[in-house]
Order: C-alpha cells, then structure tokens, then sequence
C-alpha cells in the first residue's frame, strides 16, 4: 500500500495537469468515449475504489468486458460533467480522500466488484494501472506525451491486475467465443519484477508460480509495453522490433493468439 499510495501522489498530479490542459472535451479518444468521457470515467473509478477500501457498498457489476460496458455507460450517462477543468478538480479531490483513507487502512481484504475479495493495496494498484493507461488515452487524443515509468507499470500489474485476475473467476479476463479452443502456458517475466505462469484452457486464465515446466513459450517484457499491449492500447509489433517484448520457446507463436483471447473489463 505504501508503494502504491507513493505512485499515486507521482502520477495523479501529471494526470490533473493533463486533464486540465484538454482543449476540446469532445475530441474522440478510445472506442466511442471522447476526452471528456474518459477523465468523467477517471472520476467514477476514484469514487469506485475509495468507496472499496473505506468498506462502503461499490456497484452491482459482473467484471467482464460486456459487464464493466454496462456499468460504465450507466455511470457516465448519470454525470454530465465533462468541463476539463471540473473534471481535473474533481480528480485532485478524490486523489486526496483516497490516499487518506487509504494511510488509515488496516483491513486484510475488502470487498470489490463481483464480491471479489482484494487486500486495500490491491484496490490501489488498480487505480493506479486505471490512472496510467486512461492518461495514455487522453495524452494520445490531444497529441501530448504520456511516458509509463517502469516501476510504476510494474507495481500496476504485479500490485493489482495480478491480484484481480487471481480474485476474479477465471473466465472473466478473456473473450470466451475465442478462448474456448485455446490453450497454452506463458511463463511471463516482467523486467525488474517476477516471474508469473499463466495457464489458458478453454475459456479459463488461472496463475501458477514456481518453476514454470513444460510451457509453450517464455516471455520477457518492459511492464510499460506488456500493460500497453494487453488492454489493447498498442499492437505486438513495435515492442517486439524495440526489444521490449521477447518471445522463445517450444510455441512463441501462441503469444499472438494469446492477445486475441486476453479481453480486459
């Protein structure tokens, strides 16, 4: 938690500053959202993770992709605000009464979406992975720079999306249509961090740790790039000309069918 609420106060003022400097709102950003959709969004998932950690009722959600669609239309429908300068305020609040919550912590485990059961810092590191990779959509729309440090996309992964693909049934993380005749193990190394297996059978992801046996590939990644890659935000192509992503082993080519399967909520 401690590591998590330092990158928050890192990152969370970048990302004010971002939101704030947005010059037209309605710029289209990711999918259907515009500018102003994404930092509104931003707001609710604050809301969202610090309702969670102070152990207060979060919405009624199914985490798949179809089911986090649902809620987050809900939501944006229900706020009107898209003012990027109400938006950057708003987001500086709720950073605050986060981290403060958050320094009061002592709970083992509180209750997320899904009736999932996370450690508080688990919640953190999800808020900070949601404040990086929606910088990156905001950043991206209005021709900014947004630079991921590797420790903080690190932390993101091993610190939260780990924890929730663990915590969460094991079909909610991939397209079932394309993952049900798909199988595979990855030993994934995340440079400066661990070593994760990752283990496909037919529309389940569970996680192994330990020595990784009989896998069809290894691989090796910038944790900036594979955050990137896997919720879909950059294709596999330039990190693995740029070195940031390796791929040996028995099968590498799986990893590229592994990337049509991987459907983050």
């Amino acid at each position: 938690m401690a590591q998590a609420r330092v990158a928050l106060r890192e990152v969370v003022p970048r990302l004010v500053a971002l939101v704030r400097s947005v010059p037209d709102a309605h710029s289209v950003s990711v999918g259907t959202w515009t500018v102003g959709d994404v930092a509104a969004h931003l707001a609710h998932v604050f809301r969202m993770d610090t309702d969670a950690i102070n152990g207060r009722p979060v919405p009624d959600a199914t985490v798949t992709s179809a089911g986090m669609a649902e809620v987050n239309a809900a939501m944006l429908a229900g706020d009107g605000e898209r003012a990027p300068s109400v938006l950057a305020d708003r987001l500086g609040a709720l950073a605050q009464e986060f981290d403060d919550i958050a320094s009061r912590s002592r709970a083992a485990t509180v209750r997320w979406l899904q009736g999932a059961h996370l450690p508080p810092s688990a919640v953190a590191c999800h808020l900070l992975e949601e404040c990086l990779i929606h910088g990156h959509d905001i950043a991206t729309a209005i021709g900014r720079s947004w630079p991921i440090q590797r420790h903080h996309a690190l932390l993101a992964i091993e610190g939260g999306v780990l924890p929730l693909i663990a915590a969460l049934p094991p079909t909610a993380m991939l397209n079932q249509e394309k993952a049900r005749s798909f199988r595979a193990r990855f030993d994934v190394r995340l440079r400066g961090g661990g070593r994760t297996l990752m283990v496909f059978d037919r529309g389940s992801l569970t996680l192994g740790s330990g020595r990784a046996r009989d896998v069809d590939a290894h691989v090796s990644a910038d944790p900036a790039a594979l955050m990137l890659v896997f919720i879909g935000r950059q294709g596999i192509g330039r990190p693995l000309l740029g070195g940031k992503l390796t791929a040996w082993g028995p099968r590498p080519w799986k990893l590229a069918r592994m990337l049509t399967v991987i459907n983050p909520p």
